[in-house]
Parts: structure tokens; sequence; C-alpha cells
């Protein structure tokens, strides 16, 4: 892994030109391979049931999901850079081998060892594709433009989060459990089909680089350890048990071993000029405290709907559609206006604040709110926090080089999956004070509660995150927005 790799592509103005209609064929097909990765972590949940009385071993269930989110995560960074090195096609179509290979072993799994052992394969194949996605996307269209294509991604995302439970469900209920997994082959194989020419014209932006395999070993154990101790703390074991204390303490010591690393070898893996970027900086951690307020969300409300609100979980589920909508319409809106703006991170701003305002205003309500007023906050939240995504994605992007794109988008995406951990965690702390169950995505509620302070608090709770990402984004530097070269530059508004 230490040996320099050459690469002889041609210089990016020497390579073929990619035509219109080839640009959409490579997005369509990252964001279906997206799109795979994404329902992976939403379509397993509603099917445990029928997986625990198909292969036995119950209590093991819940390694079904972590062992997927810890490879996943994990892997993103590494993938970033590995593309930078080799080139996005060959990354790309190893991350969708390596996922559908996951699937595979997953679907004739014959016991649930097996089991989890295919979902940790799938996911080192999915951190890959969460990340890769963005990049590719981030080497066809310029940052001015880029923007745009954030709806589709927060699209994506929101089609994965509804279709997956149902699609889950369905399958486990009516045709066949191992379903969920085998879907993901004829669809897999029809992304690397849709990709496989266009992505050839794509240049190798590096010319002779190396991985440094012992940085990534050191950030793929700190990393895993770190969302064991997420995921089992409150639940499996109390925050304060060795168990959970000895995870965080060894988490710290690879993390100290990865910083060392950083620092001293010759050409770590994630560079002191990505790292040291005050805009990276940033929007990274915008993006972390955005991720981790809007999942732990999206996984409380319904525990709102049911317990407070009384609205069964067919219902609850429809309500929440409200949040994924309000996401992809303040993508839309924000793609749309960020190349029309000269100080385009004010659009972030205003969309943080306003998700502040409606947060506040559901703590506040809580108790005695009804559904409608419930569900035009919620909406208002969605759209206020869609808003930022795309502001935080350009900006790291347009930050750097074109030959560390792949590192910044997967730092991104990294920090985006550890900040949707994060939240779920911290919520469940806050929940678990106030006597509710530890929650997650697929979860029957079977409690009825007379307050709604428990609530109250986990709408203050995700208030402060976006406070967090609100002073993240003041602090941000805002650097001119790179544009076509071949278009000229749209009127831009102060």
């Amino acid at each position: 892994m230490d040996k320099p790799v050459r690469q002889n592509a041609a210089p990016a103005g020497a390579a073929p030109a990619i035509t219109e209609s080839e640009k959409n064929a490579i997005i369509g097909g990252v964001l279906l391979s997206m799109l795979l990765a994404a329902l992976d972590q939403t379509i397993v949940a509603p099917a445990m049931p029928t997986i625990a009385h198909a292969l036995g071993h119950a209590q093991y269930l819940p390694w079904i999901v972590t062992g997927y989110l810890l490879t996943a995560t994990a892997m993103a960074p590494l993938y970033g850079k590995i593309s930078d090195v080799y080139g996005r096609r060959p990354t790309i179509y190893a991350a969708i081998l390596i996922f559908l290979a996951g699937s595979l072993v997953s679907a004739l799994a014959p016991n649930m060892l097996v089991l989890i052992i295919g979902r940790a394969v799938q996911g080192l194949g999915g951190g890959g594709l969460f990340a890769l996605s963005q990049t590719v996307i981030g080497d066809l269209v310029p940052p001015r433009e880029r923007a745009r294509y954030a709806a589709w991604i927060s699209g994506t995302w929101a089609v994965a989060s509804v279709a997956g439970p149902l699609l889950g469900g369905t399958f486990a209920e009516h045709l066949h459990w191992s379903l969920i997994f085998w879907i993901n082959i004829p669809l897999g194989m029809l992304a690397m089909a849709i990709i496989n020419n266009p992505l050839k014209k794509l240049p190798v932006a590096a010319h002779c680089h190396r991985i440094d395999g012992l940085g990534a070993l050191l950030l793929v154990v700190a990393t895993a350890l770190l969302l064991l101790a997420l995921n089992w703390g409150g639940a499996t074991y109390a925050w304060g048990s060795p168990q959970v204390l000895g995870l965080i303490g060894l988490s710290a010591l690879f993390w100290a071993g990865f910083a060392l690393r950083v620092m001293h070898a010759v050409e770590p893996l994630i560079s002191l000029e990505v790292l040291g970027n005050p805009i990276v900086l940033a929007g990274t951690l915008s993006m972390f405290v955005l991720q981790a307020a809007n999942v732990g969300l999206a996984v409380y409300l319904p525990v709102y709907f049911q317990s407070y609100l009384n609205l069964t979980a067919s219902e609850s589920g429809t309500a929440l559609l409200g949040l994924l909508l309000g996401t992809v319409f303040g993508a839309t809106m924000s793609g749309r206006l960020v190349a029309h703006f000269v100080h385009y991170k004010r659009i972030a701003i205003f969309g943080a604040a306003f998700a502040i305002v409606c947060l506040l205003g559901l703590a506040y309500l809580a108790d005695d709110a009804s559904l409608t007023v419930v569900e035009i906050l919620t909406v208002g939240v969605g759209i206020g926090t869609g808003a930022t995504f795309p502001v935080a994605t350009v900006s790291v992007q347009n930050a750097v080089d074109q030959r560390h794109l792949g590192v910044a988008t997967g730092v991104l995406t990294f920090l985006r999956s550890l900040g949707a951990a994060l939240g779920v965690a911290l919520l469940g702390a806050v929940a678990l004070a106030y006597d509710l169950p530890l929650m997650g995505e697929g979860v029957q509620i079977s409690i009825s509660l007379a307050s709604a302070a428990p609530f109250a608090m986990i709408f203050l709770v995700c208030a402060a995150m976006l406070v967090a990402s609100l002073i993240a984004f003041f602090l941000m530097p805002e650097k001119p927005l790179r544009g076509s070269n071949q278009t000229e530059s749209p009127v831009l508004v102060e």
C-alpha cells in the first residue's frame, strides 16, 4: 500500500470532452449506486423480526445494522484518497463490486454470523459509494453550478428513507427476507453499465501518490471503536460502564496515533493542506452537527407522533414525510440560488437560523400543538436544514485543488455519517434521562405519554446543534466559486 503509484493519464485539458448526455448518464449512475448504499441503511430494520425467526440468535440482530454502519463510515475517507490516486472509475467499480459481494453473502447467509459478515462487507463498499458519488459530481460540474445537483442527492436520501422501510417490510412479510439483498444485484449491475463508458473520460488528477496504509488502519480502527461506543452506550451498557469507557479510551488512543501519523507521514491519508484549510474545517464541522440534528430528529419525531399525538406507525411515517420533503425543497432552492449570490454562505446562515426558530417553536408548543402546527414547523425545519447542505458541500469542494477533491469529499462524507451516529446517541441519552426507550429506524412504539417534556428537550438539543452549525457558517471564509470556462458567469446578487 505504501508503494508509489504513477499515473500516465492525460492532464485534464487533454481529456476527451464529456457530452451533456454522458454527464447526465454518469450522474444518474452514481446516484443509483448511492441509492443502493442509502437503502441498505434503512431497508433491514423492518425485516429484523423475520430474520431472527429464520436464522435464530436474535440477541445479535443489532449487529446487522451496526456492522454496516461501522465499515461504511470508517471507509469513506479512504475511498476519497484512493480515487484521487487511481481514478474515479476503477475505485467506484471496486466499491460497487464489494457492495454486491456483501449483498450476495447476506442473501445466501445460512446463519446470523454469516449475515453479519455479509453486512460488514456491504459497508466496505457502501462507504465508498457515499463519498464517490459526490466526488464524481464534483469532477463533472464546476462549483458555481454544482449546488443544483445537491437536490438530487437530498432526493436520493429522501427516497431511501421512505422506500427502505416500505420495501424491507414488504419483502419480509409477503415474499422472502433475502430479497432485501438480492435486489441490489441487478440494480448494481445497471449502475455499472450506465457509467462504464462515460467514466473513462474522467482524467486522473494525481500523478505520483501513495496510499498511507498505516494511517488508513489507524483511522478505521479509531472510527470503529468510537461508533461501537456510541452504539452500545446507554443501550447494551451504561455510559459509565467499563466497556463503553474502555472503547472510548481505546478510540482516543488510535485517534492520537492517527494525528501523529498525519503530522509525520511523507504523504498522509488526509493531508494537512486539506485539514488545515479553514473553509474545509468550518464546512465539515457544520455538516457534522447538521446531520446529527437531522438524523436524530428523524428518529425521535415518530416517537413523538405515536406516543404523544397518538398516531399509528403508518400515520407517523406519513407525517415524517414533511421533514424529508422539506429537506429536498430546501436543498433544491438553495442549489438554484447559490450560483446567483456572491455571498452564498448567507443562504446557509438564513437556512440554519430559520430551522432554529422552527425547532424552538416545536419545543415551546410541544405540549399543546396540533398535528397541523407540528407538521408546518417540521417542514420548516426540513427547509432550513436542507438549504445548508448544498452550501457546505460546495464550499468544501471549492476550497481545495482538484487533486484533493476526493479526500475533501471523503472527509465531509465521513463526518456526516459520524454526526448521524452521534446525534442518535446524544438524543438517546436525553431520552433515557426522561425514561423514554432508545429508538432506531423501524422500531415500533408502544408507550403513551401524558407530557411532551422529553420531546421539548429533544427539540431544544437539536436547536443547540444547529446553533453550533450557524456559528461554523459565520466563521467560514467565503471563497468565490469557480465557474465553467465555457459559459459566461450568471448575474450575481450581493
